[in-house]
């Protein structure tokens, strides 16, 4: 008679979630059979740590899930939200009816968030659009079942998002100071952040730019030129990685006949329409000027101030003369 000390062999069955035993004994004779239901699948959230990206064009953050509720097909609604879970402001969110695997969009930011995943077959997965350098930050992807059963489960740790973008240069501007002295600030944003150089009349390679005190917003520098000695052009170059930005600023001086006085225009994009305008209305005001106050032999016209041109250029070069570097 074989011996009935038994061997137990385990056999998973894909798909039906269940867990097979059998007994054989010595000679490999079948004892019996058991099958006994395996253990649910839990909730779990699978995503990527990065994704990185360039501004302007888009990202896709991945998010799969696995539930305990094997054939779910009830009302559920998907949602991402930024900055923190749980409590972090929604930036989409879907819903889908029962048995439906359309997901109604319910919320877009912008009109830039799409679902590109099926939550159906446990995808969450999230397309954004038009990528801009606000967009950096963390993702946090969600799961709510309603109907019959009430359960739902978020993502913890999340997917950062990594925008990154080459300079563009925001602001440049001219601005009086004590003793008729000038400076001049330049405002670049870029990621990686970028570094910042100024190049002027009788600027050597010696005269640095200074950091601006104070904190700028998001993936902004700002640095400054602390002294305009000279008339000219002052031009502000950032550069990072992926590319270079410059705008430009002139500053004239002139000194008015009455009283020692210095001026400085700062015009902006429509410099040219600007100037135009200021020649029109100089014109009129010295017509008005003579007929208030007519010429007599005995009193001889009185000089009037020069204008002063100005004009303020933003432009995109590949190349630039080297100058001092600011640190940002």
């Amino acid at each position: 008679m074989p011996r009935t000390n038994a061997l137990t062999f385990r056999l998973s069955i894909a798909g039906m979630g269940s867990l097979v035993r059998t007994k054989r004994d010595t000679t490999g004779n079948l004892l019996n059979t058991e099958m006994n239901s395996a253990p649910a699948q839990r909730w779990s959230m699978q995503v990527p740590a990065e994704v990185s990206a360039t501004a302007g064009e888009a990202a896709v953050l991945p998010c799969t899930f696995t539930h305990p509720h094997r054939h779910y097909d009830g009302p559920l609604t998907a949602i991402w939200r930024a900055g923190e879970p749980f409590a972090g402001p929604q930036v989409f969110r879907c819903a889908a009816a029962r048995g439906s695997e359309l997901c109604q969009t319910a919320l877009s930011l912008h009109g830039r968030f799409r679902l590109l995943g099926n939550p159906r077959r446990n995808d969450l997965s999230l397309r954004i659009e038009r990528l801009a350098l606000a967009d950096d930050g963390r993702y946090f992807c969600r799961v709510e079942f309603a109907g019959d059963v009430h359960d739902r489960y978020e993502s913890r740790q999340g997917v950062r998002l990594r925008v990154t973008a080459a300079p563009r240069i925001v602001n440049i501007s001219v601005l009086p100071g004590p003793g008729h002295a000038f400076h001049a600030l330049c405002t670049a944003e870029g990621e990686p952040s970028p570094a910042l150089t100024w190049s002027g009349p009788a600027l050597g390679d010696g005269l640095a730019a200074t950091r601006s005190p104070g904190h700028d917003p998001g993936h902004q520098v700002t640095a400054e030129l602390p002294a305009l000695a000279h008339d000219g052009r002052y031009t502000c170059t950032a550069s990072n990685s992926l590319g270079r930005a410059e705008a430009s600023v002139y500053l004239f001086r002139f000194h008015g006949a009455s009283r020692a006085s210095t001026t400085a225009l700062l015009l902006g994009a429509l410099g040219l329409k600007a100037l135009l305008l200021l020649g029109v209305l100089g014109v009129r005001a010295a017509a008005h000027h003579r007929l208030e106050h007519p010429v007599t032999p005995d009193a001889p016209p009185r000089p009037q101030a020069q204008e002063s041109n100005y004009e303020n250029l933003n432009q995109m070069s590949p190349r630039g003369p080297p100058a001092a570097v600011c640190s940002p």
